[in-house]
């Protein structure tokens, strides 16, 4: 009897998972939602002109027919390169470059657990820091205005005469305005000027980039987890996820929201310059009524200066009393020391500028104006902040040591020293430049045919610094140089290797091992920040020792040292004075050919990027942080596709800086959200810069949380790219996150498949490279529901859907 036929295997009906979104992020040098969308129709979803949500045409409302997207996903892209780009005047936000950079020193402490004192102490002394960048930077602006201008040229006939708009200042014309201290009140307002469009370009900037408020949700405790593990949910096979990490700093409610704290340190800022202009006025004519019977009480002055000096201490209280509150939105704002503070050294300035024009007949105008200590003890303070926040950096790098951290934890201090360093340099370069230009065929200082007595002898050390500090630098170029093509060299073979079996073509290898010797230098960037810092310090306390014992510029100090370094010195200071104003030029040209030409962006745009990727924690005139509007926009967007969107799937796609803003906007999601989210990153700078740069924020730990929090993540990467690079996520078993090296170029020679030379792309086009739709559609098909049933291929194939965790 023949046996009965088996039934067939019940098959489950075919499953709809829902409509899936891929939410493009472009990165540096910006991108037109055409070009990321690879169609000339787009539509904007949401958004404004400045940062914007933009789909295909065709694609407008593609939820509502998710019978057609069940291949594809739907296709969002977020442009924001307005928010970096723009018209040419943008480019003069390099001159608050000194800011910018001090600001990044506050970012970049070291990974701390328990150590709360010495994190706000390291806050704090960052913040006094920038605080004094803020004095330096005024007191730059006091010496051309109130010194050289109004004090020196004005008071020297044969300057005067040269230059005839001075010339109802000049004290042989007699004239009102014509007594040294009305000259000074008259001056006074350049600086003045100088400090309001600071303030008024922070206010602004302020209401157009960081005033986006997060999103609304409950308030994170300190000790809270990522999620609880039944939001991930278990493997098929019921293996459980390990238990998820604290979360971390850049997913706390506050964090891309520090209004309260911008606006404090606005007003001590603010209040600081204007304080700095008053004590120049205010001291000068002290000074002279200390020394004279003259017409005015002494005790007038004396009041002014303790307003002063009252006034200074309560700005360095505001600025040392309070730093960021991040674990609630706070939207409180101060509002009597917000306004009270500025509008009070605003007064004070007022009564200076009055008790200076008050007449003095006797009063005449020689040397220079008294400020040489004030330069000296500022310098000096700078150098002393660093170094104690060099001996905090290293305490809390020791607590945790983590082997990928820059500079042992002390890339923060290095970094505020190079702020420093570049606030003295351009302090003394414009002074020593603008001197040179006043004397004409003088040299201020020399004593040789000078009209004027020039500025203050450290700031003519410190620009005569800058071609030494040049010099110093070809030995750390030349090593780079050197080790770069012995590196080319060696990689020659491999990548034959890697090409076999197709014939070696010895120009083509070359080539491309260059390309990845030369993407390989960002990875030397630590040392090379290290030595310019080191040198900058040494190179700092020489001026100051210098100044100090020879009160005398370098040129003449030299004098009686032979011929050699008699030369040496003298072409030192001439030097300059001459390449800080042809670097000025260059830096506003780049500048403006940066906002402009997207390729010469996309070079420089990086390094600017990272600057004004993080908040103003440190300086409020720092340029504006572009990521406080772009982060909630895009966590804003998720939050409202997942939220109304049923059984929707989103894939977040990030390039260069914006995987770094995708990582952010991630972390920023609610608890239930993050599961339903995947994340492509490619070209991403998120391990290679912000890893090692700001261990605190991108470290480790906090990498590893945001694999576990998301429901997969892919990271593409080539050895080309001088940028991007692998995420390096520790974990047992490796979770799989990185792809790469991908190969670059795509093929060696001509194939019959690709009859004409392939490109080697480095940082760009990603999505060009199969491995981009490869990992695209794995992310896509592991963001499907949990089939029960394709628990066993998922196991074959090695990348389960649960497996991030």
């Amino acid at each position: 009897m023949a046996s009965a036929t088996p039934p067939p295997p019940a098959t489950e009906p075919p499953q709809h998972t829902g409509t899936a979104l891929e939410l493009l992020v472009h990165g540096v040098g910006g991108a037109t939602p055409q070009e990321m969308l690879d169609d000339p129709r787009t539509v904007r979803v949401t958004g404004d002109a400045t940062a914007a949500v933009y789909r295909r045409t065709e694609d407008a409302h593609g939820e509502k027919h998710p019978e057609r997207y069940r291949d594809e996903p739907v296709a969002e892209a977020y442009c924001w390169s307005g928010l970096t780009s723009g018209n040419g005047s943008r480019a003069l936000w390099l001159l608050l470059l000194p800011f910018m950079v001090v600001n990044l020193a506050h970012w970049m402490r070291p990974t701390a657990t328990g150590r709360t004192r010495a994190v706000r102490l390291y806050g704090v002394l960052v913040r006094l820091v920038a605080l004094s960048l803020t004095v330096l930077l005024t007191a730059a602006a006091c010496e051309v205005a109130l010194d050289l201008l109004a004090w020196q040229c004005a008071g020297a006939d044969a300057c005067a005469e040269r230059r005839s708009w001075l010339g109802f200042l000049s004290e042989r014309q007699g004239g009102w305005w014509s007594q040294p201290g009305r000259r000074l009140a008259l001056a006074a307002v350049v600086p003045a000027a100088l400090v309001g469009l600071l303030w008024y370009l922070s206010n602004r900037t302020w209401s157009a980039y960081e005033s986006q408020r997060p999103l609304d949700g409950e308030d994170f405790a300190e000790d809270e987890s990522f999620g609880a593990a039944a939001d991930h949910g278990a493997d098929a096979d019921d293996h459980p996820r390990p238990p998820l990490p604290v979360r971390p700093a850049l997913g706390r409610p506050g964090f891309w929201y520090g209004r309260r704290l911008v606006a404090r340190l606005r007003a001590a800022h603010t209040a600081a310059g204007f304080l700095t202009v008053a004590a120049a006025v205010a001291g000068a004519a002290a000074r002279y009524d200390r020394g004279t019977e003259g017409p005015v009480p002494r005790f007038i002055g004396a009041a002014v200066e303790g307003g002063i000096v009252l006034c200074a201490l309560v700005v360095v209280w505001v600025v040392c009393r309070r730093g960021r509150s991040e674990r609630t939105r706070d939207t409180r704002l101060d509002g009597a020391l917000i306004s009270c503070l500025p509008g009070s050294a605003l007064a004070l300035l007022g009564l200076a500028v009055l008790y200076a024009s008050w007449s003095r007949p006797g009063w005449q105008s020689s040397g220079t104006l008294p400020g040489e200590a004030a330069f000296r003890f500022l310098a000096l303070g700078q150098g002393v902040l660093v170094i104690a926040l060099a001996v905090v950096a290293l305490g809390l790098y020791r607590r945790i040591p983590e082997p990928r951290t820059v500079l042992y934890g002390l890339g923060g201090p290095a970094v505020a020293m190079l702020a420093c360093a570049l606030g003295g340099v351009m302090t003394g370069g414009v002074a020593q430049r603008v001197a040179d230009w006043l004397d004409g065929p003088g040299t201020p200082g020399m004593g040789r045919s000078s009209d004027i007595a020039g500025p203050p002898v450290l700031l003519s050390w410190q620009a005569s610094v800058i071609p030494v500090l040049l010099l110093l630098l070809l030995v750390p170029v030349l090593v780079l140089v050197v080790r770069t093509a012995r590196t080319a060299r060696r990689l020659g073979p491999v990548i034959e290797a890697e090409y076999a079996p197709e014939p070696s073509d010895e120009g083509r290898t070359r080539r491309i091992a260059r390309i990845r010797a030369a993407a390989a230098l960002t990875d030397s960037a630590p040392w090379i920040v290290g030595v310019v810092s080191t040198a900058s310090l040494l190179l700092g306390a020489v001026a100051i020792a210098g100044s100090w014992y020879s009160e005398q510029v370098p040129g003449r100090a030299a004098d009686g040292s032979g011929p050699l370094l008699e030369s040496f010195a003298e072409a030192a200071q001439s030097t300059g004075s001459w390449l800080i104003g042809f670097g000025f030029l260059l830096f506003v040209a780049g500048g403006r050919r940066a906002y402009k030409d997207a390729s010469a962006r996309r070079t420089i745009g990086i390094l600017w990027d990272v600057g004004t990727f993080w908040p103003r924690a440190a300086h409020p005139f720092a340029p504006p942080c572009y990521a406080e509007r772009a982060v909630p926009d895009l966590a804003s967007r998720m939050s409202a596709w997942t939220s109304t969107t049923p059984r929707g799937r989103l894939v977040i796609s990030g390039h260069s800086q914006g995987s770094v803003l995708a990582a952010s906007a991630v972390w920023q999601l609610p608890d239930a959200t993050r599961p339903r989210v995947a994340l492509l990153t490619y070209g991403s700078p998120l391990e290679r810069l912000y890893g090692r740069w700001f261990p605190a924020y991108f470290g480790p730990a906090p990498l590893l949380g945001l694999h576990r929090s998301v429901h997969c993540w892919r990271n593409l990467w080539r050895a080309t790219d001088p940028i991007g690079g692998p995420v390096r996520i520790g974990a047992d078993p490796d979770p799989g996150v990185d792809r790469g090296p991908l190969r670059d170029p795509l093929a060696y020679g001509r194939t019959t498949e690709l009859p004409l030379p392939e490109p080697i792309l480095g940082h760009s086009d990603y999505q060009a490279d199969p491995a981009f739709a490869d990992a695209r559609a794995d992310l896509l098909a592991e963001l499907g529901p949990h089939v029960p049933r394709q628990a066993e291929a998922r196991t074959q194939k090695g990348t389960s859907g649960r497996s991030s965790g």
